[in-house]
């Protein structure tokens, strides 16, 4: 293994901090703020693409910034797991800065000044914590996007909005500290490092009965996975306005708590320890629950956002089975997941989005027809539905189909059915939007009139999701190189 040491995950991390006075003064020049936010934007891409040819070839990118315990240092490491995550999260910065744009000018939004200022400082967290090199600089992180996220959420200011954001920071931060941290205090102690390590660093160091503790607090404690009971944040920050629910939470809020417990799986345990201790069927059983439950849960909802919120619940959990499958396959299915997932729903989402702006429309009992409206618009919301559904031509089907060889290579056939019953209430939960939005009668059209597909800046950021979901079916080994190098398994 070769390890370069470079500044370049740092500045990669600190890039969209740095443009932050600059968005904020430029606040009474809309026009200057976004284009500092897109440049900001692209010199953080640039950044991390530079890295993607060296960590191809076997590489690791390190950086230690200074020493704050024996032995655990604020330190980064870009290696394929994170740099995977990077590379979903940069660019769709990219793509919803554009789409916020459309948004908020169009709902003539206030305080966009601060909505754009926050919004980079939950993209430096979010790179920070897929680049960090060990427990310490990941939780460090993880809480400053929870911070960061906050103002984001109870954006709107309404009596709804604060009591959603004290929900939301009530549960995340909760969590975390309740949690968390007393596991990485006593990981800690029991092991003297935080590093993350390909055998996990807690291996040979803890009893099976301090790790089963340990491996439950570190899951439940991380609430941005949305794992049950600890998930009722996420639909009650659909309150936000949908550029917050597009990026982050379809990306970087909820992706940064599953990534999470990809790195306490595979760096704070290790995949033979769990194997040792059977503890992974502890992790499947667990994902299961909440992936059936959100999926029926979701069934039953008219507004379409938390409708998607749901959705979004379930679908983070497939990332949890994977890494509780232990298998190969499914380790790699899980993690190509966190990519896959987030184009689909970032599409669906923008699309929820882009309705309400045009039409006025939140609820899915009020879109009959809305494909005649706005048939581009409904045609991208049916390839990110395919793709969260796992159908082909969307990168969604590759992802859930190592998911289910992992079933198998695990032997673990039980699992097989949950994710096969899940994929039908997928189906079930999104098709009949798109049927009724485009098969219905002159009468039950709600819709008459000339195509209104609202705000250009809207409509190309979805048009371009959607496109990239198609072609991740092609080129899906963008995705499941960078994720096999991280893991230590083999490439499909």
């Amino acid at each position: 293994m070769e390890y370069i040491e470079s500044i370049r995950p740092l500045l990669a991390v600190l890039v969209s901090l740095a443009a932050m006075p600059f968005i904020a003064a430029a606040g009474k020049r809309p026009n200057l703020r976004e284009a500092v936010t897109f440049t900001a934007a692209g010199i953080k891409l640039a950044l991390i693409v530079s890295m993607v040819p060296a960590v191809l070839a076997g590489a690791q990118y390190t950086y230690t910034l200074f020493e704050v315990l024996p032995g655990v240092p604020i330190a980064f490491r870009v290696d394929g797991l994170g740099l995977m995550f990077a590379m979903v999260s940069a660019p769709l910065w990219i793509v919803v800065s554009l789409y916020t744009i459309g948004y908020m000018r169009g709902l003539k939004e206030h305080s966009q000044t601060r909505f754009a200022t926050f919004f980079a400082l939950a993209l430096s967290s979010t790179i920070g914590v897929a680049f960090s090199a060990n427990l310490l600089t990941m939780y460090m992180f993880y809480e400053i996007l929870s911070l960061s996220t906050y103002p984001l959420v109870a954006h709107m200011q309404t009596p709804e909005a604060r009591v959603s954001g004290r929900k939301y920071i009530g549960y995340i931060m909760g969590t975390s500290i309740g949690l968390a941290l007393p596991a990485m205090l006593i990981a800690y102690f029991q092991a003297g490092t935080l590093d993350f390590g390909p055998q996990g660093f807690l291996s040979g160091n803890v009893t099976p009965e301090v790790a089963t503790a340990l491996l439950v607090m570190f899951v439940f404690g991380f609430a941005k996975a949305g794992i049950m009971p600890f998930h009722s944040w996420l639909p009650a920050a659909m309150v936000a306005p949908t550029p917050v629910s597009a990026l982050l939470h379809a990306v970087a809020v909820v992706k940064v708590g599953v990534f999470s417990i990809v790195r306490v799986v595979t760096g704070v345990f290790g995949v033979d320890m769990l194997r040792d201790l059977n503890l992974g069927t502890l992790i499947a059983t667990i994902a299961s629950v909440t992936i059936i439950t959100a999926s029926l849960i979701a069934l039953s909802q008219d507004g379409l956002k938390r409708r998607l919120a749901f959705s979004t619940i379930g679908q983070l959990s497939y990332i949890v089975l994977g890494m509780g499958l232990l298998a190969p396959k499914a380790l790699l299915g899980g993690s190509v997941h966190i990519a896959m997932h987030a184009f689909g729903k970032i599409t669906l989402f923008m699309c929820a989005g882009a309705i309400f702006v045009a039409t006025g429309k939140k609820n899915i009992s009020e879109m009959v027809g809305i494909g005649k409206r706005m048939p581009i618009t409904m045609i991208c919301f049916l390839i990110g539905s395919l793709s969260v559904i796992g159908i082909p031509p969307t990168g969604g089907f590759f992802s859930k189909w190592y998911l289910l060889q992992g079933t198998l290579e695990s032997g673990q056939w039980e699992f097989m059915i949950v994710l096969l019953v899940s994929s039908l209430l997928n189906a079930a939960y999104f098709l009949p939007i798109v049927y009724k939005a485009f098969f219905c009668t002159e009468e039950e059209n709600m819709f008459p009139g000339p195509r209104n597909e609202g705000p250009v800046q809207c409509t190309i950021p979805i048009i371009t999701t959607a496109v990239i979901t198609l072609g991740l079916f092609f080129f899906y080994d963008i995705f499941t190189g960078l994720a096999a190098i991280g893991l230590g398994v083999p490439a499909p």
